[in-house]
C-alpha cells in the first residue's frame, strides 16, 4: 500500500445541505481542491434545495461535541472552518471545542441567511457569535447583509460595520457579492488599521454555496501555512473561478463547480 505525506486536516463545523450546493459538501469539495483533508462534523440538518431553505434542526450539543472530540483526539487539526450554527447552545458548543485547539486558526463564516433569503437562526445567534466567537477567530467572512446583522447596523456600509466588528475580531473579510456594482469589492479589514480591497468582475446570476466555498478555501490555505492576506487573495480567486464555471442542477441558484470534471479520472 502506498503511503503519502498527510494532508493538512481542517475540522468543519457546519450544517448539512441535502442539495449539495452549500454546507458540509461545499466544505469538503473546496478543501479537497486545496489539497487538504476535510473532517466534517455536522452541527445542523436542513431541508433546502437550490431555491431556498424551508426548515432546519440543530443537532444535540452532546452529539456535536462527540463528533468534534473524536476528530481532535485522532487527527492533527490544522484549522477549523465554522459554518451554520443555528442556536445559542451551538455557539457555546463551538467555544468549548475551540478550547481544545489553542492556537489553531478559526475561520468563521457567520451563516445567518440561506442564499435564497431564508433565516438559518434568530438574530440573537448573530449577537452571540459576535460576542463569543469572533474573539476566537483568526478571520470572519460575512457578506454585507450578515455584517449588518452582526454589527446591528441595518443600513451600515462595509466600513461602518467593520469599525464596530473589529472590536471583536482580529481580521474581517466583508464580501461584496450582494451589491449591484459592475465590479465586486471584497474588503479585508484588520485591527491594526490595514485594509485591502480585492475586486473581481461581477458574474450574472445568483449562487448557492459561494460563502461556504470561500470560507473553506481560506481555512485550507491557512492550514497549508499561507500568510493571511495571500490566503484571502487565493481563496477569492478560487471562489470566483468556481462561480464562473457554476452549473444549475435544479430550479434555483447556480452551484459552484469546486472540483474539475476530471478530478476522479
Amino acid at each position: 500500500m502506498n503511503r503519502y505525506p498527510s494532508r493538512p486536516v481542517v475540522l468543519c463545523l457546519s450544517g448539512h445541505d441535502p442539495s449539495g450546493g452549500a454546507g458540509l459538501q461545499a466544505d469538503i469539495e473546496a478543501l479537497l481542491a486545496q489539497g487538504c483533508h476535510a473532517a466534517p462534523a455536522v452541527t445542523a440538518l436542513t431541508v433546502q434545495d437550490t431555491v431556498n431553505v424551508s426548515d432546519f434542526r440543530v443537532l444535540d450539543r452532546a452529539w456535536v461535541l462527540a463528533q468534534a472530540h473524536a476528530v481532535i483526539s485522532d487527527l492533527p487539526v490544522a484549522a477549523v472552518k465554522l459554518g451554520m450554527l443555528g442556536s445559542l447552545e451551538m455557539v457555546d458548543t463551538v467555544v468549548e471545542i475551540m478550547q481544545s485547539l489553542p492556537g489553531v486558526p478559526l475561520v468563521c463564516d457567520p451563516v445567518l441567511r440561506a442564499g435564497g433569503g431564508g433565516a438559518l437562526g434568530k438574530d440573537e445567534v448573530g449577537y452571540a457569535m459576535r460576542e463569543r466567537l469572533l474573539p476566537l477567530c483568526r478571520i470572519a467572512t460575512p457578506n454585507l447583509p450578515e455584517a449588518r446583522i452582526l454589527a446591528e447596523l441595518p443600513e451600515g456600509s462595509a466600513d461602518q460595520c467593520a469599525a464596530r466588528l473589529l472590536a471583536h475580531c482580529e481580521h474581517l473579510l466583508i464580501t461584496g457579492g450582494h451589491g449591484d456594482e459592475h465590479e465586486v469589492h471584497n474588503r479585508l479589514y484588520s485591527r491594526d488599521g490595514s485594509q485591502h480591497t480585492f475586486t473581481c468582475m461581477r458574474l450574472p446570476g445568483s449562487y448557492h454555496g459561494s460563502g461556504c466555498t470561500l470560507a473553506s478555501t481560506l481555512a485550507g490555505r491557512l492550514a497549508l501555512g499561507e500568510e493571511l492576506v495571500s490566503a484571502v487573495r487565493t481563496a477569492l480567486a478560487y471562489t470566483w473561478r468556481t462561480l464562473r464555471d457554476a452549473e444549475q442542477p435544479g430550479h434555483g441558484q447556480y452551484v459552484p463547480r469546486r472540483l474539475p470534471l476530471d478530478f476522479c479520472s
